[in-house]
């Protein structure tokens, strides 16, 4: 697919908007919150998450059974997720209901109620999804490894939250949240389809005449860097799985391409990734290894997961060890370097056809960096990427640097 035609405005509220024009049968539209689990207080972890599903519950215009047909009635999605510094609210529907979308979901943002017997049912709800993470260990030790490595900061929290804070969660904490969090300045409102945008931005000013451009202020510290850690938890279950990672610069770092590069040459999806070839194809340790990046705002985040027998674990970090080193010690020849830019590039072209992730990374990239990067930009910046930075930046992961989780 081509380069999407990218406008971005203000709203008199504060509020920004992106528009991605296409010609398309679906359209795309929501809105980014600068809010997630980093901005709650102690006391009351899991309310971003929370206030996320009970979003959904009643308005002062609508019962929640007519906020949930409001688009599916005519075919659509309506969806939402919360991270550690985001809350998203969105919706995918045929082509023709964009003043729907729109009208309804500023309703919610603007005029939740959050009605004390759909809470009560919601935290049971939450309380099911807490207990399937503890079902689902290659899930649970990404969770328990942030909060080891972020322990005593804003990140160093599950989004979830926990029984004890849940059984808080009242109307009123709910309704403060979102009046807090929840207004123009805080938010980016984002647009994929066919429409002109200046249509859209005519339908959204509308829309969202009534958010409020003021609000309380968002208070993030960059957490300390602790000492780094190496745990194994027993707990029954067949596999150990495991988790490695070590601190990186945030959203705003010059380095951002190549530590993108850099993950996907160590456990990108390819079957050709070093970890993959080491673990698996080689040896047949394990059957999943994987490279990952977590980006926020100030700071970020690497990881390595892999999962394997129980009395193979020691063995698979050996390896994991051996790779990181090598990329840290040993330069990429031209060749080489070449050729892990083109399947990078390569790839990025294939996730371009997935809009939905499109959309929603572009409405991230303007809320959390000011602006959306063209795909030309990205690409001149990777063809940029030199053996001097790939290794500056492999140093970044090197064993001395990496804590490690396992469970099982």
């Amino acid at each position: 697919m081509k380069e999407l035609e990218t406008e971005i405005f203000e709203l008199s509220c504060g509020m920004r908007l992106v528009c991605r024009r296409a010609p398309l049968v679906l359209e795309y539209f929501g809105v980014a919150v600068n809010a997630g689990s980093r901005d709650e207080r102690e006391g009351e972890y899991g309310l971003a998450h929370f206030v996320e599903h009970t979003i959904f519950k009643g308005t002062g215009r609508r019962r929640a059974c007519h906020v949930i047909n409001r688009m599916e009635a005519v075919g659509g999605d309506l969806n939402a997720f919360t991270s550690k510094e985001e809350t998203n609210i969105y919706s995918v529907f045929p082509r023709g209901n964009l003043s729907r979308a729109i009208d309804l979901i500023a309703d919610l943002l603007t005029d939740s109620r959050f009605p004390s017997g759909e809470i009560d049912k919601e935290r049971e709800v939450v309380r099911d999804e807490i207990d399937s993470y503890l079902d689902s260990p290659s899930e649970a030790v990404y969770d328990d490894f942030e909060d080891l490595f972020f322990k005593g900061s804003q990140l160093g929290h599950n989004i979830l939250g926990t029984d004890k804070d849940l059984d808080g969660f009242t109307t009123e904490v709910c309704r403060n949240y979102l009046l807090s969090n929840f207004h123009g300045l805080r938010m980016v409102a984002y647009y994929l389809g066919p429409e002109s945008p200046a249509k859209v931005l005519a339908k959204v000013s509308s829309g969202f005449a009534f958010m409020r451009g003021e609000g309380t202020a968002l208070c993030r510290k960059k957490p300390l860097e602790l000492p780094r850690f190496d745990i194994r938890r027993e707990i029954d279950t067949h596999q150990c799985h495991t988790v490695i990672g070590s601190a990186l610069p945030g959203l705003d770092s010059d380095s951002r391409d190549v530590i993108a590069l850099v993950t996907n040459i160590l456990g990108g999806p390819g079957m050709n990734s070093r970890l993959n070839i080491a673990l698996r194809e080689r040896r047949g340790l394990v059957y999943t290894v994987e490279a990952s990046t977590t980006m926020f705002s100030d700071c970020g985040l690497f990881n390595i997961y892999f999962g394997c027998d129980p009395h193979d674990r020691d063995r698979c970090l050996d390896l994991v060890w051996r790779e990181l080193s090598v990329l840290a010690e040993k330069p990429l020849t031209p060749r080489m370097l070449s050729a892990a830019k083109k399947q990078y590039l390569g790839q990025m072209l294939v996730a371009s056809e997935n809009l939905e992730q499109v959309i929603l990374s572009t409405g991230r990239a303007l809320l959390m960096t000011g602006r959306v990067r063209s795909r030309c930009e990205m690409e001149e910046s990777v063809a940029a990427i030199t053996p001097e930075a790939v290794t500056g930046v492999a140093r970044m992961l090197s064993p001395d640097r990496c804590s490690v989780l396992s469970l099982g």
